[in-house]
């Protein structure tokens, strides 16, 4: 019989994986991520309407996608196909485009200062005064027709008060920011007013007149030429050069770019069909040229219901409009909640040929073409920030399932949530608003990231200065200073080679240490399944670098550095993964960004073997000096000192002594150790400064014990250091011998007299002596 290997039997699992889960704005619970086709996951990310500078709401939304993209791919392991669109065309860029344009062109004709000039500028500052600034003032504080600029200078002292500023906002939230324009544009008039008097009439004049009336001039003359605007290269300008920008910082954030990006006056031809097949499936009419949706009837319709994510906002009208945009009528709809899916032209607006004359796309119908175009009649995940739930993604939703006939177009739809600025919605008005290019010169990416992976992706961020310098700081310093001690170990026993000792170093401690490691990466796959966790899964890798760290200083020394170093590269590479890494991939940790003057040079390699030379030397320099016991040869501490704390900091270098006498060296970025050694120094100024004030506060004491020393014993106990007639007779020191009314003191109270007397003899001797002192330091 053949010799057959023995039965083998299925392990048993003793803990199942956990499942992801996410937060699905549909369901408002975590649900179990489930993708249509395998592993691939088609996801729609919803871009950014270009028309101004990116801003910290835009790092919010944009960095926490790119947060949760990248642990669905490079975690998770799916096959993400991730589509962003860019708005191009809308109505606050057709507004800021002709804003731009016509105020550049009056400046490009105007040659020189003419009185013609400041009347133009000076009724558009009338009508932005009525028109803007009215509206946050006090009845009685508006200034009637014909009295602007005579009231002016009251409004301007006025408006240095804070409270009646804060009444101003409480009516229009933007009174502060008009008011301000308004009053830079009063400004530039008098002052071209007198320049005009003085014969200065260049164009320089002219054109600084216009540059600070830009904001008042570009209503005034929006409202006069803003229809005669229409060619399509000036609106597509303004946006292309601001997506330019945007992109910019998005590389400056390390937000990767979507692996398809779609804008959407490249989809005008499919909108208008996609547009069509709404209308022939019973769901869309025309009014004048602009086509709606018809809410009501999708609404009633089997397999159909309207505002799936924010079925309590349908009748929001403040929300409805705001979604329609400021160029649009709403005039000729069937429900105030109609909306527009093709909008007709108007004159100064940008038009495309369609079945219902020139006209335009409406906001919401691009996402559903662009998104549709690629991926059909179905997603797995769309996304966005949470302000636009409601109308805009539910429109979304609405006329895809209408044109589409399916009652499902999303199936996961994730918001990330609001971000406040030290409490506060940011915005103009509040002084609040930052832009990226702004943020990015007080915090780097990582810390802004950061900063974001320490709270929930849904829910509210409150940005403010303490999160950044209190706890996103205080993480920061714990990775960069745990990764750089375990590369110096590794560094340092690379140089020593393998101990064969023959000791066996896989002890208790490193078992424990091994557990520990394992332990992290369940709790952190678990904290990234329910439903992207990140702060969870941050505070475990903390808490793995805290309990490594308590290994690190296991007395004696014997370290597992494979051990050390395994733990350290899970821990820069889940850091890496959530975006976090900087310089090169394959070193441990998270990385360092390096300057352009190092190039590609890996400064490790270069630098280490001198400096270890040179840490040696300083090593044995200073074991012979502690040698020689209380004749220790203290320059050659000194000079040793100097060298790690002076010489070798501007190199980046750091020594670390040890137990064993050797000093630990590190490469750290050379800021690093500068602002460390000047908060080493400023907490040492600060103790020695602590220490001089207690100083003088025993001075102080002593001086005050002393002055009690002032009076001589012999006359303690007479007036007027007593009151007049306490006592009545006294001996040849002094010391009372009757009351004022000639009785003999009692032997308690002599003997308490006695010894009163006694004390204050010492005290006046040491004040004496203290006296003597003085004089002779004076002399």
């Amino acid at each position: 019989m053949a010799v057959q290997q023995p039965p083998w039997s299925l392990p048993t699992q003793k803990a199942p994986e956990p499942t992801l889960k996410i937060y699905n704005s549909l369901t408002r619970t975590k649900t179990e991520f489930v993708p249509i086709n395998g592993r691939h996951v088609k996801w729609y990310n919803c871009g950014p309407t270009v028309y101004d500078a990116s801003h910290m709401g835009h790092a919010r939304n944009y960095v926490t996608q790119d947060v949760l993209r990248r642990i669905m791919t490079d975690y998770f392991g799916y096959d993400v196909h991730f589509v962003m669109n860019i708005t191009d065309i809308d109505d606050k860029i057709i507004i800021g485009a002709r804003h731009k344009h016509l105020v550049s062109r009056l400046r490009s004709e105007t040659l020189a200062l003419s009185q013609a000039l400041l009347n133009q500028v000076l009724d558009a500052w009338i009508s932005y005064v009525q028109s803007k600034v009215r509206k946050g003032l006090p009845d009685a504080d508006r200034p009637p027709a014909g009295g602007e600029r005579e009231q002016w200078p009251k409004l301007a002292a006025r408006f240095q008060d804070k409270e009646w500023r804060q009444q101003g906002l409480q009516k229009d939230e933007k009174f502060e920011m008009h008011f301000k324009a308004a009053n830079v544009t009063y400004d530039a008039l008098l002052k071209a007013e007198e320049q005009l008097k003085s014969g200065q009439t260049g164009a320089e004049h002219a054109h600084a007149l216009i540059d600070s009336s830009k904001d008042v001039l570009a209503l005034a003359l929006d409202k006069q030429y803003g229809h005669t605007v229409s060619d399509h290269t000036i609106f597509r300008s303004l946006a292309a050069y601001w997506e330019g920008e945007f992109f910019k910082d998005m590389r400056r954030l390390r937000v990767r770019e979507p692996d398809t990006l779609t804008r959407v006056t490249e989809y005008v031809p499919e909108i208008v069909s996609f547009v069509e097949g709404i209308v022939k499936n019973g769901y869309g009419y025309e009014v004048d040229g602009s086509v709606y949706f018809d809410t009501r009837t999708f609404d009633k319709a089997d397999n159909h219901s309207y505002a799936k994510l924010e079925p309590w906002s349908k009748g929001n009208r403040e929300l409805l409009e705001e979604g329609e945009g400021a160029l649009s009528a709403t005039t000729g709809r069937r429900s105030a909640a109609d909306f527009a899916l093709w909008k007709a032209s108007k004159p100064g607006e940008p038009s495309w040929p369609s079945p219902w004359g020139p006209g335009r796309p409406g906001w919401h119908i691009e996402c559903s073409v662009m998104a549709s175009a690629i991926f059909g009649d179905n997603m797995d995940i769309h996304s966005g920030g949470i302000d636009l739930a409601f109308p805009h993604h539910d429109n979304e939703m609405a006329q895809s399932e209408a044109y589409h006939n399916c009652s499902a177009w999303v199936n996961y739809f994730i918001h990330t949530g609001h971000l406040h600025i030290e409490g506060l919605k940011m915005s103009k008005s509040l002084k609040n608003f930052i832009t990226i290019d702004e943020i990015l010169q007080r915090y780097t990416a990582r810390q802004l990231r950061l900063a974001f992976l320490t709270q929930l992706w849904n829910a509210k961020v409150d940005f403010s200065e303490s999160l950044m310098t209190g706890e996103v700081r205080g993480i920061e310093i714990a990775f960069n200073n745990f990764f750089t001690t375990v590369k110096a170990l590794v560094s340092q026993a690379e140089a020593e080679g393998p101990k064969l000792d023959g000791k066996n170093r896989f002890q208790q401690a490193e078992r424990e240490l091994t557990d520990s490691l394992h332990a992290s990466q369940d709790a952190f796959r678990a904290a990234l399944c329910d439903s992207f966790n990140t702060p969870e899964a941050i505070n475990v890798l903390r808490e793995l670098v805290s309990k490594t760290n308590v290994y690190l200083k296991t007395p004696g020394g014997n370290l597992e550095i494979g051990l050390v170093q395994r733990v350290a590269r899970w821990v820069g590479n889940m850091l890496r993964m959530f975006g976090l890494g900087e310089g090169e991939s394959q070193e441990i940790g998270w990385g360092q960004e390096r300057s352009a003057s190092e190039g590609s040079v890996n400064r490790e390699e270069v630098l280490m073997p001198y400096l270890r030379t040179l840490s040696s030397f300083r090593d044995g320099v200073r074991k012979l000096a502690i040698a020689k016991g209380e004749n220790a040869l203290k320059d050659i501490l000194a000079l040793s000192d100097k060298l790690r704390d002076v010489d070798l900091v501007p190199l980046g270098v750091a020594l670390d002594d040890q137990e064993d006498g050797k000093a630990l060296v590190k490469l750290v970025p050379p800021e690093e150790l500068i602002k460390a050694r000047e908060e080493k120094r400023a907490l040492a100024e600060a103790k020695a400064a602590r220490k001089a004030a207690a100083a003088e506060v025993d001075r102080q004491k002593r001086l005050a014990a002393l002055e009690k020393g002032r009076v001589p014993p012999q006359e303690l106990f007479r007036p007027p250091n007593v009151a007049e007639g306490l006592y009545g007779s006294w001996d040849e020191n002094g010391v009372p011998l009757t009351d004022g009314e000639g009785k003999e003191l009692s032997k308690s109270a002599s003997k308490k007299l006695q010894k009163e007397w006694t004390l204050q003899k010492k005290r006046h001797e040491e004040f004496l002596e203290w006296q003597k002192q003085q004089q002779q330091q004076q002399q």
